[in-house]
């Protein structure tokens, strides 16, 4: 008689259920893509991103210059494969930062309920009615436009939210049998938390991974398209869309290809982030944001 077969283990089975998603296949494809070519970048380009010739500004698309030049006479598609860098480097990083610590205070919240749970969930709850735009322009002007305080500014804004949704799932575990049991036992509470709740609420934490990447990456391309992001002559997408934006009726590639490559990146991470719920069992639509 044959032995019957082993239990997929957690990981293999998430990997079985992305494979079967035909969106989500695409999509990380794409992203894979979208990672490549930001690490390969410096030694793919065809040109200097940074070298200006006045006898090529705003050529279109030719052989030699592919997605033709700004108004400056830059290799827009130089130009535009640097912009993935950055933009991948800072949310990337931010996306980090915002789920690290959102996902531990909400699991420490839904464990600790109590008093303690309703006062800070009152401060979440004020924090997420200020317009967080007008409030990152405010710190970045006073702060300046450093990369990494691009990453922990659009990190902490971000995280605010992920409290939420992780406080909500964690509240799901929290009383379950073999959380009772390690509190019987007189486990510490960082015990708890990291032992007991992160690994239950892990799938949660990597879908708000998906889901705030892509959502930082409009806000860094917004803060860039009105100046408070990348600082020229740095290539960035939305820097180069608000630099052309003013020529676009007679030079609309040099809006067009940083547009689709911000919004393939963006959409591939979307479809990522559906196929990641799907396979984990989660509802998109019903978490809390």
């Amino acid at each position: 008689m044959n032995a019957p077969a082993p239990h997929p283990s957690g990981w293999r089975l998430l990997c079985r259920n992305l494979r079967r998603s035909r969106s989500g296949v695409i999509g990380l494809s794409v992203l894979g893509l979208h990672l490549l070519l930001a690490v390969a970048a410096p030694w793919i380009a065809p040109h200097d991103w940074t070298l200006q010739d006045g006898y090529m500004m705003l050529q279109p698309p030719s052989p030699v210059h592919w997605f033709g030049t700004d108004h400056l006479g830059r290799d827009l598609l130089s130009r535009t494969l640097m912009g993935g860098r950055l933009a991948i480097f800072v949310t990337l990083f931010g996306t980090l930062t915002a789920v690290a610590w959102g996902s531990l205070v909400g699991i420490l919240l839904g464990f600790l309920g109590g008093r303690v749970d309703e006062w800070a969930m009152r401060l979440v709850d004020a924090l997420l009615a200020i317009p967080w735009l007008l409030f990152l322009l405010l710190i970045i002007a006073l702060l300046g436009q450093q990369t990494w305080t691009l990453v922990l500014t659009l990190g902490f804004f971000y995280g605010i939210s992920v409290i939420r949704v992780v406080r909500a799932a964690t509240l799901d575990v929290v009383n379950r049998d073999f959380v009772i049991a390690a509190r019987t036992r007189g486990e510490r509470r960082m015990t708890i938390v990291l032992r007991e709740l992160l690994p239950n609420v892990l799938d949660t934490v990597l879908v708000e991974v998906a889901m705030r990447w892509a959502w930082m990456l409009l806000a860094f391309s917004s803060l860039s398209f009105l100046g408070f992001g990348a600082v020229p002559p740095t290539p960035d997408w939305g820097l180069m869309i608000a630099d052309a934006r003013s020529m676009i009726s007679i030079a609309p590639w040099a809006t067009l290809f940083p547009a689709l490559a911000l919004s393939s990146l963006i959409i591939s991470i979307n479809l990522s982030a559906d196929a990641l719920a799907k396979a984990t069992g989660l509802d998109r639509a019903k978490a809390p944001v």
